[in-house]
């Protein structure tokens, strides 16, 4: 894979940060999500990994980015999956030696007024999580049952992995990529939706320091929802088959 070279240059005083944002078929919400988050960090820069999105994102990125140096975007084949796209963002930030990489969905349910406190609390851990679970944080308009499946998923990681936040499975977290240089990207099993447990759990076992930081999620307002429930149900087997190595070493 190919990473453009162009980037911002930073004040020494200022950790370099980047912000990852995978997409597939985001047009409706990129150009003002871009916009959003460079209100509130001027000086991150802002990655998009594209999966080949018919609507014209990806094309989207490239225009701007021409007249943007803060924009870049990697292009991907197809639909690979979130947690490869997430790799692929904190592969290119170990590779252009960015001090902070910040991971956050395209529409709009990771809010960007939350970036600057999620990054002043990174200051004091290696792995700041936007969660919707520690006090303070929440969901909005979600139904009785989305909200028991969600706190369910989250305790079986969290008892099977042996991890303490309360929001494991939630994908607004800035981290420290001095540390992501000690992951061993190709042992990571997970594609889909327990790639966020699974990273979190390598990290723990690296021995990374992990603060919750409160947000208020929504649903998105554009676009189509990219949730697979058969990935889900895939993702409880990679969590268990995990969980047997975190407390059997098998």
């Amino acid at each position: 894979m190919t990473f453009p070279l162009n980037a911002t240059v930073v004040p020494p005083d200022q950790p370099r940060t980047l912000v990852t944002i995978a997409t597939y078929n985001e047009i409706e919400n990129l150009p003002r999500l871009a916009e959003a988050v460079w209100e509130v960090a001027p000086r991150a820069d802002v990655l998009v990994i594209d999966d080949n999105s018919p609507d014209g994102t990806g094309r989207w990125c490239d225009e701007q980015a021409a007249s943007e140096p803060r924009l870049k975007c990697l292009h991907r084949a197809g639909k690979l999956g979130l947690g490869t796209a997430t790799i692929a963002g904190m592969r290119y930030a170990i590779e252009q030696g960015y001090d902070l990489v910040l991971n956050m969905d395209a529409d709009f349910s990771h809010h960007p007024r939350h970036i600057p406190a999620i990054l002043a609390a990174v200051e004091s851990c290696d792995v700041s999580i936007g969660s919707r679970y520690c006090p303070g944080g929440g969901t909005k308009d979600w139904p009785l049952a989305r909200r028991l499946m969600s706190w369910g998923v989250n305790s079986y990681a969290r008892c099977l992995l042996g991890l303490k936040p309360r929001d494991t499975s939630g994908a607004f977290r800035c981290y420290r990529v001095s540390l992501l240089k000690h992951l061993d990207f190709g042992a990571i099993k997970s594609r889909g939706y327990s790639f966020q447990e699974e990273v979190l759990w390598r990290l723990k076992r690296a021995g990374a320091r992990m603060s919750e930081t409160p947000i208020l999620f929504a649903d998105r307002e554009r676009g189509q929802s990219k949730i697979n429930k058969q990935e889900a149900v895939g993702a409880l087997w990679v969590i268990f088959r995990l969980g047997m190595t975190n407390w059997l070493g098998v």
